[in-house]
């Protein structure tokens, strides 16, 4: 079941509008740019941003000494800019003398080795030691900022299982034994279940439990075993993030909790459909497709996230300005593609249009990442764009937009996370099978077809629609496939998938 729709206000005078801005890292600069920030996120109409994602380090820079100054002042900044804050729970990344204090908070890869400090999430979800950390940190910035009528939104992590989808650490194998007693409740159901008499892997009990760790160069997992990894995995982080918001909801229940979920039709590494239930609103960090998918790709992810939403508003958390510095060939957002994307995206359900991030980083990893102000400043055809969208986001603002819903199509492509981690399997008659690209050339026939049709995941009530498509749907239960013919003999029609 959901969690109750809670939508964070703006600080406008009936609190509504449609949020504008992204994510903002003013520990990144000296202090003296900060007034510039203001003054320029006033100018293009920057009504939110994302404070401290990363910013642990900062806030405690010894294990016994905490800095809220920096913080203090720059939320104080904003808030009397009209400016709202979305406040992270600055857990994204660790203060590097916890690792060198506690080195087995990290996770490690199938061939056994640490994932080391240094970059983002280099922390294992099941770390009772990190878990203690990062629940202490959730507390002081509830403590100190739960009452702050700036703070108006609880940003959970960020974008989690980024870095550590797989754990591999005994801290993870241990918690994988007892996901799997929960799960089977008897080592003769899982034995059956991953059907290990092949190749002589039967259990005698959950102690001899294995996560799929490296086997030799040509060895095949044992799909089931794999399947069920890919399902921990999911919810150790889920559960994670629940402790996070629990722990601040503890002190500062009223306002909003979401994380930002990563749902483009190049990833979909988490069960949203799960996550979804326990956030206040969705939001989602997509980043575009260049070439001629473009659009088609925004519209087909933005259609899952509208059904993640349940139909209501949702927030875009992080897109693109321009190019990003993470792929072999990196393109720019041609002429007017800014303005046009963030449109498109409203008119998918969202209310929310961020970016990553606002000033363009002088150094680290992304620092030819664009951003709200470039390097070369405001007076940049860049920039100017970015004040014409906070224009255009104000005017449908003012003219109501906001709140309005998708309409319902007559028809639904099925989604199923499960199905894609299982199409990811390399024992498949075919390693080109792909469940959730094959969501989307089937979205994308439909748009061709001058018609729209819906994404939903197949664990969600999709009964009230005309037409179902099953595209690779590997993973069917015996109650899904029942709801099907259910659907079926009332008249529905079914479209079946090759490898479903």
């Amino acid at each position: 079941m959901h969690r109750t729709f809670k939508w964070p206000e703006l600080l406008t005078d009936n609190g509504k509008g449609i949020a504008y801005g992204g994510d903002y890292n003013p520990d990144q600069w000296s202090e003296d740019v900060w007034d510039d920030d203001v003054r320029l996120m006033k100018q293009a109409g920057v009504n939110t941003v994302a404070v401290a994602i990363f910013s642990w380090d900062r806030i405690q820079p010894e294990e016994n000494r905490w800095d809220f100054g920096w913080l203090d002042r720059i939320i104080d900044k904003l808030g009397k800019a009209g400016i709202a804050v979305d406040l992270a729970s600055a857990t994204a990344t660790a203060p590097l003398w916890l690792y060198e204090k506690h080195p087995e908070v990290l996770p490690q890869d199938k061939f056994g080795h640490p994932v080391n400090a240094g970059s983002r999430q280099s922390w294992s979800p099941t770390s009772p030691v990190f878990k203690e950390y990062a629940l202490t940190l959730c507390r002081k910035l509830a403590e100190r900022y739960g009452t702050n009528p700036y703070v108006t939104a609880w940003h959970m992590g960020n974008e989690y299982g980024w870095n550590n989808r797989y754990d591999y650490s005994d801290n993870a194998l241990n918690a994988f034994r007892l996901w799997c007693e929960r799960k089977y409740g008897t080592i003769e159901n899982l034995n059956k279940a991953w059907g290990t008499t092949f190749w002589g892997q039967e259990m005698n009990g959950f102690h001899e439990v294995l996560i799929p760790r490296f086997m030799g160069a040509d060895s095949m997992v044992n799909p089931g075993q794999k399947l069920d990894f890919e399902r921990f995995g999911n919810d150790m982080l889920l559960d994670f993030y629940k402790a996070e918001r629990d722990a601040i909801a503890e002190i500062c229940p009223d306002k909003p909790f979401t994380t930002n979920f990563m749902v483009s039709t190049d990833q979909c590494c988490m069960d949203y459909a799960d996550w979804a239930e326990e956030v206040d609103f969705v939001s989602n960090d997509h980043y575009f497709h260049e070439g001629e998918s473009h659009i088609d790709e925004l519209f087909c992810s933005d259609a899952l996230m509208d059904s993640l939403a349940l139909g209501k508003p949702w927030y875009v958390m992080e897109h693109s300005t321009s190019a990003v510095q993470w792929k072999p060939l990196n393109a720019r957002k041609r002429k007017g593609e800014t303005v046009r994307d963030s449109i498109a995206h409203m008119a998918m359900g969202a209310d929310a249009i961020n970016f990553f991030q606002w000033r363009a980083s002088a150094f680290g990893a992304e620092s030819f990442h664009s951003a709200l102000v470039p390097h070369a400043g405001e007076d940049t055809k860049l920039f100017r764009q970015v004040c014409e969208l906070g224009a255009a986001l104000k005017t449908l603002g003012d003219a109501g937009v906001q709140g309005t819903e998708l309409e319902q199509s007559d028809t639904v492509i099925l989604f199923s996370a499960e199905s894609e981690w299982a199409t990811r399997s390399e024992t498949l008659p075919s390693m080109k099978l792909n469940h959730w690209h094959d969501v989307r050339d089937w979205y994308r026939a439909f748009l061709n077809a001058g018609t729209r049709a819906d994404i939903v995941p197949l664990k969600y009530d999709w009964s009230a629609y005309k037409t179902v498509v099953l595209p690779t749907v590997i993973m069917l239960s015996a109650e899904d496939t029942q709801r099907l013919a259910d659907f079926a003999a009332a008249g529905g029609r079914v479209v079946i998938g090759y490898a479903t």
